[in-house]
């Protein structure tokens, strides 16, 4: 059950988070988003890499992940680099931003699939998806859209992670290719979760506070 809570909770509580304090960049937001991205690459390090190679082809898994890899670069082509903190939503957009919208969903249901194998995984996308509810949240809410418009963005957001959890559980097609989805997720995280590491860095600047933010999200990733 907690497979299905735990993902749609992280968007709940990324969305109290940016109600209560209304910004989107404060430092908190940028050392909790260090720490879910060394979080999640150590979890898809530790457990989910290894899990994957010994059931496919060596070189067959390689070429599944750089397919992973090469999608996330496609979506966020669309979404400008939400998946890892960019949101760019302009105040006076009316229009809904469905290239934005479609992308994230795509993502969100992809990362659903490891979770119903790799029990652990589950808390690698909760920590993961809330800092990028924040975001995603404080941009929506302070743009020109309307209020039905914000939610429903939000709810399908928050459903698609489970919605993919649940395909992966129970239809008897998708057994055949969960190994082969998982590879491709394989790839998205590693995108994502290194495009967070790599710009946690600003300036190429030592960071003490956004260092200890990575060292205790592979620590904690390990002793899982």
């Amino acid at each position: 059950m907690n497979s299905y809570l735990l993902p749609l909770l992280a968007v709940i509580i990324g969305v109290i988070i940016a109600f209560l304090t209304k910004k989107q960049n404060s430092i908190y937001t940028k050392l909790l988003l260090s720490f879910s991205g060394a979080f999640l690459l150590a979890l898809t390090l530790f457990d989910l890499l290894p899990e994957v190679y010994h059931h496919l082809d060596a070189k067959q898994t390689g070429l599944y992940i750089m397919c992973g890899i090469l999608l996330q670069i496609i979506l966020e082509f669309f979404s400008k680099g939400a998946e890892h903190g960019h949101v760019h939503i302009h105040k006076d957009d009316t229009e809904f931003p469905w290239l934005l919208f479609v992308s994230l969903c795509i993502h969100s249901f992809l990362e659903g699939f490891p979770i119903h194998q790799h029990n652990d995984m589950v808390y690698g996308v909760l920590i993961h998806k809330i800092p990028i509810a924040i975001l995603i949240t404080a941009f929506l809410l302070k743009s020109s859209y309307s209020k039905f418009q914000i939610i429903s963005f939000l709810v399908i957001f928050a459903a698609m992670t489970p919605l993919g959890t649940f395909i992966s559980n129970h239809s008897s097609v998708m057994v055949n290719y969960v190994d082969v989805i998982n590879a491709i997720v394989i790839g998205i995280f590693l995108h994502i979760s290194t495009t967070i590491l790599f710009e946690s860095s600003e300036g190429h600047k030592f960071n003490l506070s956004k260092l200890v933010a990575i060292c205790f999200g592979i620590l904690i990733a390990y002793f899982i």
